[in-house]
């Protein structure tokens, strides 16, 4: 017995076709029209778009940064993708100071444990040593083939320029891609340091130790030594004209570079979020940072021009309201202690979170949620909004992750022997984002009381039913790791 999508119409990256989609066990097994029934479990999609399930390619749960974690995992993270129609998701696993890549990727795969929907991992390089740079190639062995490095974040992640283009050496040899953060972290220590000298704290004044000319300035090296290396270069969460030129630039060249950019640079403003009054700025402070409305056309040009392929979340929520007192008289009594100690006694209690930052926007936790939102927030804002097609959205959101982190077709599609990751989606049905109603364990909303049309009504992972309607069908260890193939297609 199989399940059997009848009345729908299918969106891939080139089409719109109404057919009926039979899946078998975890694979989509025939697609036509008048498929009998007969046997079968049937879903009526009349009226309804039947979708592959979304792929963020840019996340980070459960991950230790800012003198805290942030809050989703693969637990909680997932549940949540899987309501916005995400059912795959590419996670950072951090190598740790002085440890391995693959000590890194046993925390992550201890964390991993919990997954409700499929998952991968990029490797992020804090420390190239020669020993490190030695397994660099037993990552694609693990089916990992990515590799992420910070130009930004001094004295925390942020690698020299000889390490970045040692590493795009070493990965070119073995068909890996490159993904940077592209900020000139030098240049921001000097920025950040200046205003907090001059008694500039609050939130907005994120944005000016992080201008566009940095990101830009670090987008354009990157690019330059993907042209010289011949490394398959992608640039994570762009936000300017500047790293949009150079990516531009590059391109023109025929250099082997590709981009992101986020939803979340699609809505929220630096005027109006970040310089909200008060401490209120905090919820949106993420890097790079939140820029303005001019900004926002040169990112919708640049997805509907080719220039930039996908988009992602770089989701890493922290609560806006933490227990900063608590946390920081229990640590100390205990030696440091454990976080899950420290939050079982309590449950109230509260990782720190944004308000680490009060009096400082430096020690601000950067970053936001959204994994829950991404698909509905660019339908509304890119399909209804006029600015995209339904099947550029399929292909920004779904396809082409799949295709550059080597995945298609078996994610990112929905096509006869790909695995059934479905979703059932509604144009017509309405929704009201709001902190009340999401599924991730934050405080608060980038989008709330935004009304979008277009969303999710039932999800199937790789042909189980997640999602239907409020209804949650997920479990804990269901999420598979997918191994991911080197010598991925440059789009």
């Amino acid at each position: 017995m199989g399940t059997l999508f009848k009345n729908g119409t299918i969106i891939t990256a080139s089409d719109m076709i109404q057919a009926d989609v039979l899946v078998e066990g975890e694979k989509v097994t025939l697609i036509g029209s008048n498929i009998d029934s007969k046997g079968h479990e049937v879903v009526n999609c009349k009226g309804k778009y039947l979708m592959p399930g979304g792929i963020d390619v840019h996340t980070h749960l459960d991950l230790s940064f800012g003198g805290t974690y942030s809050n989703d995992d693969f637990d909680t993270g997932h549940k949540a993708a899987a309501f916005g129609g995400t059912t795959m998701h590419i996670d950072f696993a951090m190598q740790p100071k002085g440890g391995s890549l693959h000590d890194a990727l046993k925390i992550w795969r201890k964390k991993a444990e919990l997954a409700q929907v499929d998952y991968s991992f990029h490797l992020g390089i804090t420390d190239l040593r020669d020993e490190v740079m030695d397994e660099i190639p037993t990552l694609a062995d693990e089916g990992i083939t990515s590799l992420k490095l910070f130009m930004a974040y001094k004295n925390v992640f942020q690698i020299d320029d000889k390490t970045l283009y040692r590493a795009m050496q070493q990965a070119a040899k073995h068909g890996m891609i490159v993904m940077v953060h592209a900020e000139n972290g030098d240049v921001e220590e000097q920025l950040r340091l200046q205003l907090l000298s001059e008694g500039k704290t609050d939130p907005i004044w994120h944005y000016y130790s992080r201008p566009p000319e940095i990101e830009g300035e670090a987008t354009n090296r990157a690019v330059v030594m993907s042209g010289m290396t011949g490394c398959s270069l992608y640039v994570v969460h762009m936000t300017c004209d500047p790293a949009i030129e150079a990516m531009r630039r590059g391109r023109a060249q025929g250099f082997p570079v590709m981009g992101e950019t986020c939803v979340q640079y699609f809505h929220v403003t630096r005027d109006k979020h970040l310089g909200a009054p008060g401490f209120e700025g905090a919820k949106y402070v993420c890097s790079p940072p939140i820029r303005n409305l001019h900004e926002q056309g040169t990112l919708w040009q640049a997805v509907k021009d080719g220039t930039l392929q996908a988009v992602s979340t770089d989701h890493c929520d922290f609560w806006y309201e933490g227990s900063v007192g608590p946390w920081q008289e229990w640590s100390k009594a205990h030696n440091g202690g454990d976080w899950a100690e420290f939050e079982a006694q309590d449950p109230t209690y509260r990782r720190p979170g944004k308000d680490l930052g009060k009096g400082d926007f430096s020690k601000i936790p950067n970053g936001l949620p959204g994994i829950e939102d991404r698909m509905m927030v660019m339908w509304h804002l890119g399909v209804n909004g006029g600015k995209i097609s339904p099947t550029r959205f399929v292909e920004l959101n779904c396809t082409n992750p799949a295709k550059i982190f080597g995945m298609y077709p078996r994610k990112g599609t929905i096509s006869v022997g790909g695995d059934a990751d479905i979703v059932v989606w509604d144009p017509k049905k309405s929704h009201t984002i709001s902190a009340k109603t999401h599924h991730m364990r934050v405080d608060y909303n980038l989008y709330e009381g935004m009304k979008v049309k277009g969303m999710p009504t039932q999800v199937y992972l790789r042909g189980k039913k997640v999602v239907d309607g409020d209804n949650w069908y997920g479990s804990n260890g269901s999420g598979q790791f997918i191994a991911r193939k080197p010598y991925a297609p440059v789009l």
